[in-house]
C-alpha cells in the first residue's frame, strides 16, 4: 500500500485517543490533527468510555496501562458498541497476557512505545481504510441476504464422502481482464459425481462434520494444479481455501504440486468461514507469500462482516460475491456500494474481481464501476480443462 494512497484516509477521520501521560497525549493529538484527523482526547480509560457515547469513531487509540479503566477495558467497551471499529493498543511494557487479551477482543494492532509519529499515521490510515470496507461489507450482507448451505443427511455420510473423494474432479472457469477481455487466469472449482452430495457446499459440509476438511483440501489442491502446470499460456490459477486449510502443514510444503507453480497461484480464502479460530494467521500468510502465492478474499459481501479478514490477510485481490453483482445494472444501492468498494480497494492496492456476471448489462455496469477482473456464465460456464471463452 503506497503511503500517498493511505494518506488520503486520514482526512477528517474521527479518532478517539486515550493516553494518561499528558505530554505524549498532546504530541500524538497534534500529529494526528496535522495529518487531517478530527481528534477527541481522553485523559484516562474512564473518560474514553464516556467519549464513546458521543461517537461514532473511525479508530480508537488507547494506552493499555492506565489508572481505573485500562486499555483492555476501553477495548471491551468499544466492542460492546461496535464490532468493526479498529482499536490500536499502545504499551511501553508489552506482555503476552495483554497481547492475547487484545487479540481475543479483536485489537487491530499492538504498538510498542516508543514509536515514530509517522508510523502511527500510517497505521491509523490503514485502519481507517479497512474500517470503511468493513462497514460496506455489512451493507453488502444486508443486500445479499444469503444464508448458510443446509447440511446433508448424516446417515451414511462417511461412505458417501469417500465416494465423493473417489469421483472428485476440478472444473475451471476463466477470469478476464476488464480492460480488453483478455484471459487473466482460471478459478479451479470442486466437482464430484456423488449424487447424494450434489454440490460443492454439500461436500464441504460433509467434510466438516466428519472432520476431514484437511483431507479434502489436500485432494483439491493436488487436483487443481495438475492441468495448469502443463499449460503455461493459461495464466493465473485461483484455488479456494477453507480457513482451516491454513492449519494444514502440506499447504506450506515446497515439494507440493501447488507450490511448484506458486508464482501463478492465487489462494482464495472465503469469507464464509471465520478466520478468528486460526492461530498466527499473519505468520501463516507471510509463509505462503514467501513461497510465491498471492492471497485473495473470496465471497466479499456474503460472509462474515468486520475487518478481521482484511487486517489478517492483507489480500492482493478481492472477489465480490455474485449476490452483489446480480442485477447490479438495475439496483442503484448495489452500484453505490461497488463503486465505493472498488475505489477503496484500489487505494489499498487490491485488484477487484466481479464474479457471477450473467448478462451484458451486469458486465458493462461493473466495468464502469471500476472492477478490474470479470468472471461469470456470460463468458463461460465452469468445465473441464479448459472451457472456451464466449465474448
Amino acid at each position: 500500500m503506497a503511503p500517498a494512497a493511505l494518506g488520503g484516509f486520514l482526512a477528517d477521520a474521527k479518532i478517539l485517543l486515550a493516553e494518561d501521560e499528558g505530554a505524549l497525549r498532546r504530541a500524538l493529538a497534534r500529529s494526528l490533527a496535522k495529518a487531517g484527523c478530527q481528534v477527541t482526547v481522553a485523559r484516562d480509560g474512564a473518560e474514553a468510555v464516556q467519549q464513546l457515547e458521543g461517537g461514532p469513531f473511525d479508530v480508537v487509540i488507547t494506552d493499555i496501562k492506565m489508572p481505573g479503566v485500562d486499555g483492555l477495558g476501553v477495548l471491551r467497551s468499544v466492542r460492546e458498541r461496535d464490532l468493526d471499529v479498529p482499536v490500536i493498543l499502545m504499551t511501553a511494557a508489552p506482555d503476552l497476557r495483554s497481547a492475547m487479551d487484545g487479540i481475543e477482543y479483536g485489537a487491530f494492532q499492538y504498538l510498542t512505545k516508543p514509536f515514530e509519529l509517522n508510523e502511527l499515521d500510517r497505521i491509523v490510515a490503514k485502519a481507517v481504510g479497512l474500517h470503511r470496507i468493513a462497514r460496506m461489507k455489512r451493507s453488502a450482507l444486508e443486500l445479499g441476504g444469503l444464508g448458510a448451505n443446509g447440511a446433508g443427511d448424516r446417515a451414511g455420510l462417511e461412505a458417501t464422502f469417500q465416494r465423493a473423494l473417489g469421483s472428485l474432479w476440478m472444473a475451471y472457469q476463466p477470469i478476464l481482464r476488464a480492460q480488453d477481455f483478455s484471459l487473466y487466469g482460471y478459478e479451479a472449482l470442486l466437482r464430484c459425481s456423488e449424487p447424494s452430495l450434489p454440490h460443492p457446499g454439500a461436500v464441504l459440509d460433509a467434510a466438516e462434520r466428519l472432520e476431514k476438511l484437511t483431507e479434502l483440501g489436500e485432494r483439491v489442491r493436488r487436483a487443481a494444479a495438475e492441468p495448469i502446470a502443463s499449460a503455461p499460456e493459461r495464466g493465473m490459477l485461483f484455488v479456494n481455501l477453507h480457513t482451516s486449510d491454513l492449519e494444514c502443514p502440506s499447504l506450506y510444503d515446497t515439494a507440493s504440486p501447488l507450490s511448484a507453480i506458486a508464482d501463478r497461484v492465487v489462494l482464495e480464502i472465503t469469507e464464509r468461514a471465520s478466520i478468528l479460530n486460526i492461530s498466527d494467521t499473519r505468520e501463516k500468510v507471510a509463509r505462503l507469500r514467501a513461497l510465491g502465492f498471492r492471497i485473495a478474499i473470496d465471497d466479499l459481501g456474503a460472509g462474515y462482516a468486520g475487518l478481521t479478514s482484511f487486517a489478517h490477510l492483507e489480500p492482493e485481490i478481492v472477489k465480490l460475491d455474485m449476490s452483489i453483482v446480480r442485477n447490479i445494472s438495475r439496483e442503484v444501492t448495489k452500484q453505490k456500494l461497488v463503486r465505493s468498494m472498488t475505489t477503496l480497494c484500489k487505494d489499498l492496492g487490491m485488484l477487484v474481481v466481479a464474479e457471477g456476471i450473467e448478462t451484458p448489462e451486469e458486465r458493462d455496469t461493473v466495468i464502469a464501476l471500476g472492477c478490474d477482473l470479470l468472471q461469470g456464465y456470460l463468458f463461460a460456464r465452469p468445465g473441464r480443462p479448459f472451457p472456451d471463452i464466449e465474448l
